[in-house]
């Protein structure tokens, strides 16, 4: 699949996510495999440009791979005009967010809110796709509702825009997060367009990842949810994917890829926020690896108010903490097995 400069075969995307693929991770996630680690989405208004949040979310590496940009906006010349603006900052790719279900981003009439107006989707779309010289790509839900799954329509639209790459989230937006993914409508969408298509949505193993990729015909997947607290994810699907490597990092591995992001955060935000910051990526990592025993950890990491304390505490509590997740290891091992 080519992407501007970036071209790979079944390739396994990090997903935006707005407050978690933030620079460390996206580095860390290519550093672990992942073929493009796309950035947190921002706001396509330019009078926020200049405040911390958005001066953090545009700054990239050349160890974070691609630099694609997602945008969310309902306005055509602000959009176009966000995009340009990104393109001059340097992104390689710019994406447009019509899959968000958040509240506060839909009644805005912005997000997955849009899959409701295709008219204003070709605006959208038209105005961003002739504003810039690079890939425009776009990530949408399947529909609005159950009721009404109208992602075909919305993909042929794209196609006509220009859009260079499609990304579908099983759900629609009524759905949200709750409930599991479908992929019959994503395999519609396939096979509706031309232009490649991600599938992302509940995909949590290799395993699922190629399941999905048979039944719906796919290009690659996305990575979302499941990479909180296991941001070494998407990098070994993408290794079972490519080269039946089907073997995860081992618990110490893990252990170790989750202190570099610790210690990687706490630099980024610095002394003031970076403590903040690492507590939630340390509580996925915690929820994730420690299962029905992580709430008390999480608690005494949250309680630590700065870095150091953070560190000393991930420090003296290694080997216990990778005991535990060694006993949850094996019992989940052993019910495989029973």
């Amino acid at each position: 699949m080519q992407l501007g400069p970036f071209s790979k075969e079944t390739p396994v995307f990090l997903a935006p996510m707005a407050g978690v693929t933030d620079l460390p991770m996206r580095q860390l996630a290519v550093r672990h495999g992942a073929d493009v680690a796309v950035g947190e989405m921002m706001a396509s208004d330019l009078s926020l440009s200049d405040s911390r949040k958005s001066m953090l979310r545009v700054q990239h590496s050349k160890e974070a791979g691609l630099r694609a940009i997602q945008l969310v906006g309902n306005n055509p010349a602000t959009l176009a005009a966000a995009a340009r603006y990104n393109v001059q900052l340097g992104a390689e790719v710019i994406d447009i967010n019509m899959g968000c279900p958040a509240k506060k981003v839909c009644k805005k009439a912005a997000g997955s809110a849009l899959l409701g107006d295709p008219e204003l989707v070709k605006t959208l779309l038209t105005a961003v796709t002739e504003a810039v010289s690079v890939p425009v790509t776009l990530k949408i839900r399947t529909g609005v509702s159950p009721d009404q799954r109208n992602g075909v329509e919305i993909a042929r639209i794209a196609e006509s825009c220009g859009i260079a790459m499609l990304t579908v989230h099983g759900r629609t937006r009524a759905d949200k997060f709750n409930g599991s993914a479908e992929y019959k409508t994503l395999r519609d969408i396939v096979a509706s367009v031309n232009i490649p298509v991600i599938a992302n949505g509940d995909i949590t193993t290799a395993e699922k990842a190629k399941y999905v990729l048979a039944y719906t015909g796919a290009d690659g997947v996305m990575i979302g949810r499941a990479a909180q607290g296991r941001l070494w994810l998407p990098g070994a699907i993408a290794r079972a994917l490519r080269y039946g490597d089907d073997h995860a990092p081992t618990l110490e591995e893990r252990y170790t890829i989750m202190r570099d992001h610790i210690q990687q955060v706490q630099a980024f935000y610095g002394p003031v926020m970076g403590y903040k910051i690492a507590r939630k990526h340390a509580g996925w990592f915690f929820e994730a690896e420690l299962g029905e025993a992580y709430l008390p950890i999480k608690r005494a990491f949250n309680s630590l108010d700065c870095t150091d304390a953070q560190d000393d505490f991930l420090d003296t509590k290694e080997n216990t903490l990778i005991d535990m997740m060694s006993r949850l290891h094996e019992k989940s091992v052993g019910r495989m097995a029973a």
